[in-house]
């Protein structure tokens, strides 16, 4: 009996899915250099004031993330917020948390993180643990981020989202500011919520 052999119809019929699987694999798994697309991503907090909470942002920031994800312990992940940035929507708040009670922006301008280590957690997501530097004190805090995906954008530049959140005490750097209620207590907690949320654009190879 003669074996039928494949002809080339059969080949190409094989050729799209194993080029999309190509695709993907280049996209979402070989290491890349992304930068922070600011217009697209966003640095905000919460912190309780008597009985509400006061949100809050950061407006100028700035990002390098090495996302290798076959091989989540060589990415590397460093972020750069600008102080004087911070907005909620209160100018008068806004310039108290500028003053040397809360931030003290002209002795400390920037807050800063900078990964040492980063380990995969779970589909999607991982552990980053880094320096994290606030009014000159530096801590070492693992924040639990979540990979969004991959994807190209209308100019053909791969895309990639991020976000963490992490709860902070602000006392551990150094902003103690408060004020005693005549009932007990006091007007602001000293944890604060740190949510983060990335769209990062390819950074252009350089020549070699």
């Amino acid at each position: 009996m003669l074996k039928q052999r494949k002809g080339p119809t059969s080949m190409i019929r094989k050729l799209p899915s194993a080029l999309i699987l190509v695709a993907l694999f280049s996209v979402s798994v070989s290491a890349q250099t992304y930068t922070v697309d600011k217009a697209h991503s966003s640095a905000g907090f919460e912190i309780r004031h008597l009985l509400s909470k006061v949100h809050g942002r950061f407006s100028d920031f700035a990002g390098t993330i090495n996302a290798d994800f076959a091989n989540p312990q060589k990415s590397t992940v460093e972020f750069t917020i600008n102080v004087k940035s911070i907005n909620t929507d209160n100018d008068q708040r806004d310039n108290h948390l500028r003053s040397s009670d809360f931030f003290d922006v002209d002795k400390f301008p920037q807050i800063t993180f900078k990964s040492t280590s980063v380990k995969a957690a779970g589909k999607n997501k991982y552990d980053v643990t880094g320096d994290f530097t606030m009014r000159g004190v530096t801590k070492v805090i693992t924040l639990p981020v979540t990979y969004l995906g991959s994807m190209k954008d209308q100019g053909g530049k791969v895309r990639a989202g991020f976000e963490t959140a992490i709860e902070l005490k602000r006392s551990d750097y150094g902003i103690v500011w408060n004020r005693a209620l005549e009932g007990g207590g006091y007007l602001l907690d000293d944890e604060v919520d740190i949510q983060i949320s990335i769209e990062a654009q390819q950074a252009a190879a350089t020549a070699k």
